[in-house]
This record gives structure tokens, sequence and C-alpha cells, in this order.
């Protein structure tokens, strides 16, 4: 039962906040949300001893169809997915607060509501047992979060919401559904099991690439090219709803389901004779998104290509197809979480503190807000790369399955990659250090509203902490990879 809660615990928190919208202040309404995230991550904790002592704990709902249950079942990396999404629930809850009372948005009731069942039905995509379970909890999260991208209601909300909708929902009905029902047909369940449920049943290499096909581009939520425009137009969204969207819920759901794909249901030994294609695919959607970051003047814009970039990591990480690439995909899932989310609660506060959205309009932020650009600062480094901070765990393990794999040209994809997204974020960090701000600046730039830096704060620490302590992810996930990782 432990594992209900964390995924019915947001479900009734989207319950709670429209009842206290309605007969309740707003302190009362957003303290409430907060409360809830915070005893949410609680019981989330409380599993992970289980995890890591070999236990799996499932919880069984109804079987849909003979061999396809609606079930939930607890692996390492679901439970790392689910650390992810509730952990970060908490800083980007108190985040949302000072921003959407800071820009003064209306329709805040609707938005938490929302912003609540995304987490809930991100968690029920962790602990799924099995695809259907998993295809069901996809859904719900993407016309969960449709309403916060279409938040403003303005033409290009709806333009943008069209686009997010049309999407995620055509490739998820016309091709996921597809290969999980194939994999229904082909094998008799739909079961999550370590070494892969097709491998040994199917041996029709074109078949395996057909499968693998479906499952990669029917995940559009992992943002691979050509299904990766949705992301960038979900920008018109609120800030909060960005770092959400490209940090926690529906992106990480997005390779987190790739990667669940290549080690439980093809496994490595079958998946490595059909993945040159979507190798070559996730290394040109690298390497495209950066060099596009390169070229947007705004900041959101250009962070979304950056995390269109950096999601590729971790397909290319699955389809290299060795347990070393694997564990720096898994790690990428963490580290990228929490550099991105920071960068995009920065931009967020600029634009609520200095009201300025470009890259070109960041000169001298850096003495007006120093908080703020300390934190992008950190969180730049990380998402490059660069030791003592998260990112250089995943980027090691990553290159070092290149190297495993005998891909020497990925292994080269990476650094390119490292080396573009320095040329798309320094610039940013050295116009608001090294460059003067405007008379106009001088007056009127302060930093935003102290619940928007402190979660940034928080976040940018948590970047350099993961430097020190990424260990226990480590640990946490070796059972998956049957001492293929020393």
């Amino acid at each position: 039962m432990m594992i209900l809660l964390p995924i019915l615990i947001p479900l009734c928190t989207a319950l709670l906040i429209q009842v206290l919208g309605r007969i309740a202040s707003d302190n009362v309404r957003d303290g409430a949300h907060t409360l809830m995230a915070i005893v949410n991550f609680y019981f989330v904790l409380q599993i992970v001893p289980l995890v890591l002592n070999g236990e799996r704990p499932e919880f069984f709902i109804a079987e849909m169809l003979p061999g396809a249950p609606i079930y939930f079942q607890v692996e390492p990396l679901g439970m790392l997915f689910a650390l992810v999404a509730s952990g970060l629930w908490i800083p980007t809850s108190v985040y949302a607060f000072g921003y959407m009372r800071g820009h003064h948005e209306k329709n805040q009731t609707r938005f938490f509501t929302c912003f609540a069942l995304a987490i809930g039905f991100a968690i029920g995509v962790a602990f799924s047992g099995n695809l259907i379970t998993l295809f069901a909890f996809y859904e719900a999260l993407t016309f969960s979060t449709f309403p916060l991208v279409t938040h403003h209601q303005d033409a290009d909300a709806k333009r943008s919401g069209r686009i997010y909708i049309g999407i995620l929902v055509s490739t998820s009905v016309c091709l996921l559904l597809s290969g999980v029902l194939s994999v229904w047909y082909l094998t008799g369940t739909m079961d999550f099991t370590l070494g892969g449920i097709i491998a040994g049943k199917v041996d029709d290499p074109f078949i395996v690439s057909v499968l693998l096909a479906l499952f990669a581009f029917g995940t559009a939520k992992a943002a691979l090219v050509p299904f990766h425009k949705w992301l960038p137009n979900a920008m018109v969204a609120p800030t909060p709803v960005s770092a959400l969207l490209h940090a926690v819920a529906v992106v990480k759901a997005g390779v987190f389901t790739i990667l669940k794909v290549s080690i439980y249901i093809f496994g490595f030994e079958l998946l490595s004779s059909v993945n040159d294609w979507l190798m070559a695919i996730a290394a040109i959607t690298i390497l495209f998104s950066s060099c596009v970051a390169l070229t947007l003047d705004n900041l959101k814009a250009r962070l979304a290509y950056s995390t269109i970039s950096q999601l590729a990591y971790i397909v290319l990480g699955a389809a290299m197809a060795n347990p070393i690439a694997a564990m720096g995909a898994a790690l990428h899932i963490v580290m990228h979480a929490v550099g991105k989310i920071t960068l995009f609660f920065c931009a967020g506060a600029i634009f609520v503190g200095a009201h300025k959205k470009y890259v070109s309009q960041m000169d001298g932020l850096g003495h007006k807000m120093p908080w703020t650009m300390a934190a992008f600062t950190l969180a730049s480094f990380s998402i490059i790369g660069l030791p003592p901070f998260g990112g250089v765990w995943s980027k090691w393990y990553l290159c070092l399955g290149a190297l495993e794999a005998g891909q020497v040209i990925y292994l080269v994809t990476y650094m390119l990659s490292s080396l573009l997204s320095i040329g798309y974020l320094m610039p940013i960090v050295a116009r608001a250090y090294f460059r003067k701000p405007s008379e106009h600046d001088e007056e009127h730039v302060h930093e935003a509203p102290w619940m928007c830096v402190l979660p940034l704060c928080i976040t940018a620490v948590g970047s350099v902490l993961l430097f020190f302590f990424a260990s226990p992810i480590r640990e946490l996930l070796l059972p998956i990879f049957e001492g293929g990782v020393q």
C-alpha cells in the first residue's frame, strides 16, 4: 500500500487545492500545496530502503487484458525517477508561488491543480510495473500539462498548445501504443523483466528494429528529431511550467521510458544488434539542437534547445546498449534535472526582477541580481560537465560507455556537445559579470522575491552536492546492470 501514497497524495492535493481556492486565502492554498509536496517526498523516501535491500514492492489493480494487468512495481530506475520528481516538486512549488505572485498571474488555483496532477502522473510512470500501466500514466501526464502550456489563453499559448498536444498524443497513440500492443502480441506479456522480454522470443532483426522505432519515436516526450518541436513551443507557458516540463516531469518521463524499455523490454544483447540508427539519430539531435541554441537570443528558447540536446545524451546512452552507458544515462536524468531546473528558475527570476528575457539584455545583471546569477553560473558548470559539479559524473559514464561500445564517434559527439554548451551558456554569464548595466537597470533591476530566489539557490547548491554524493545513486542503480559497472 505504501507505493500508492506517492501517486495518490498529488492527486488528492489537486482536489484540495480546488477546494481551498474557493474557500480559503491564497496563503492557505499555497501552504497546503507545499506541505503536501513535503509529505509526498517523505513517503517516497520510505520506499528507498526496501529497494536497496533487493525488494520490489508491488500493487496490483486490475487485469485489463490477459497477461497485461494494471499494476505498480518499484525497481531501482523507477525509484530514482520518483525521487527526482517528488524531491524537485518541493522547491518548484515554492518558486511557483513567488513567480506567479510576482508576475501577477491569473488562474493560479487551476495552475497549481494541474501542477499537482502532473507530479502524481509522473510518479505513476516511475512506478509502472508493465508497459500498459506506463502508457496510461504517460498519456495522463500529457493531458494534465496541457492546461499549463496554454495557461495564458492568448493566441500564442493556444497555438503552442495545439502543437504540444498534437505531437505528443499523435505519436503516443499511433506509435507508442502500437509498440506496446505488438510486444504483448509477440510475447504474451507486457511486464518489465530484467534482460528483456523480447530476447529469445523475437529473432527477426527487422521486427526488432520496427519495435525499437515505435518506442523511440512514439515517446515524443524524449524530443528526438524530428519530433522535438513541441518542446520549444511550450516556452510560452509561465517559467515554473518550463521548469516542470524541462527538468522534472514531462521530458524526464520520455527519456525514462526509453531507458526502461531498452533495459527491460529489449535487453542490451538484443538492442546492440539493431541500435546503429538510433544512436545516429540521438547524436544528430545532440549536435543539431546545440547549434540551434547558439543562435537564439531568447533565454528560455536557448535553454529549451539545450534541453533537447541533453535529453538526447540519455537516449544515446540507452541506445549504446551496455551497462556503463546506461548507468551514465540514468545518472544524467538526475544531474540534468537539478542543473536545468536551476537555469529555468533563474530565467524566471530575471524576468520577474529585471523584466528581461533576451540574452542580449543580460549586461550587468550579476551586480544587480547576485544570487540569481551565481546560481545560474553554478548550474551552467554542471550542465557543461565541469568538476566539482554533478554533471561531470553522468558525462564521465556516458563517455566510458561509448568507449566500451567501441563508438569513438559518439565519444567525440559528447565532447563536442560539451564545448557547444560552453558556447551557449557562458556568454550569458560573461555578459552578467563583465559588462556594465544600463542607467535604467541601475535603478529598476533587483532580485526577484525571496520565494523565487531561495529555491534556485537550493537547487544550485544541489548541483554541487551531487558531485560529492553521487555514490548512493550509483549503489541504487547497480542491481540493474548485473555486475557490468565496476
